[in-house]
């Protein structure tokens, strides 16, 4: 059989037996029809390791349509979705390459930029509160810093996902697992200032004040995008005269990196963030190494001989 005439029924049984998400099978769909494309639609039985050396090449020296060429992780990325096939088509005794014969490359993670507690603070410090958009503001960097929440899974929330009395409340997150939130007294009250404040009956939790805003994804009108949050933070993130780069995802790694500073073990914080590898959260580890020597200096004790 040929490699297409297989794609689609592999991409189903990733979203019915995989329980992935749409968009993950979506992009696994994407990854393999560029392998289609390199070997011009492939009867399966004829995949070699030659011929992966070959599209490992390929797709080193590949270029999209504005001339980039691919990261090394958005190869590998390319490699796990052609491995998961293969694997597919082992578990059905389809007869083709070992999905083991696909060894990724090694990808360098970049460095994990993280705010201090009092870099936080100097963020907070530059929204205005008197405003409807300002309280909408304190209230998103205080959920975000409060609960590790992915800025996809903040924006879906609708206000009466969150309790705010319990300060507890569920998310579903990547590969469509769900997973306990908690926040602390201070978003809790910034949540509620800023829907006390507000007038509309729109479900979202967050809405945009634009004159410009558009219906989302969803379907919801004036639902705040994930890409205003960035900006917004990028923005208050100037004024409070932070150098670093200051994303949603950067409070969710000051989070994890404030539990694990002040004592919280890795398991934890792996179910926390909603990892479903231990390797994600370790990440943070060298990030806590030098508290741990600020740590041992204070309170370990030295010889005086």
């Amino acid at each position: 059989m040929y490699t297409s005439e297989l794609i689609l029924e592999y991409i189903e049984h990733l979203e019915v037996e995989g329980g992935r998400s749409a968009k993950t099978a979506e992009n696994y769909r994407l990854y393999l029809e560029r392998f289609v494309e390199f070997t011009n639609d492939i009867i399966v039985d004829k995949i070699t390791s030659e011929i992966i050396r070959k599209y490992r090449l390929w797709l080193n020296r590949y270029k999209n349509y504005n001339n980039n060429e691919l990261l090394t992780i958005t190869q590998s990325y390319h490699l796990i979705a052609l491995r998961g096939f293969l694997g597919y088509l082992s578990g059905r005794d389809i007869q083709s390459l070992s999905p083991d014969k696909i060894i990724l490359p090694k990808v360098n993670r970049k460095q994990v930029t993280f705010l201090h507690y009092d870099e936080v603070e100097r963020l907070l410090l530059q929204i205005p509160l008197q405003t409807e958009s300002g309280l909408r503001d304190r209230a998103i960097i205080e959920l975000l810093f409060s609960s590790g929440l992915r800025v996809s899974e903040l924006v879906n929330l609708n206000r009466d996902h969150i309790n705010v009395q319990r300060r507890e409340f569920m998310v579903r997150g990547k590969g469509q697992k769900d997973r306990p939130i908690f926040i602390g007294e201070a978003a809790a009250q910034r949540v509620t200032d800023y829907l006390d404040r507000r007038s509309d009956s729109l479900p979202a939790l967050f809405i945009s004040y634009s004159r410009n805003a558009q219906e989302t994804n969803s379907g919801d009108y004036r639902r705040l995008t994930a890409r205003s949050i960035q900006r917004m933070l990028s923005h208050y993130a100037r004024l409070a005269g932070i150098t670093k780069h200051v994303s949603p995802h950067t409070m969710r790694h000051s989070y994890a990196t404030d539990l694990l500073m002040n004592g919280a073990d890795i398991r934890s914080v792996q179910s926390m963030l909603g990892h479903s590898n231990i390797s994600t959260t370790q990440v943070y580890t060298h990030i806590t190494d030098q508290h741990l020597r600020e740590v041992y200096e204070k309170f370990h004790s030295d010889t005086s001989l």
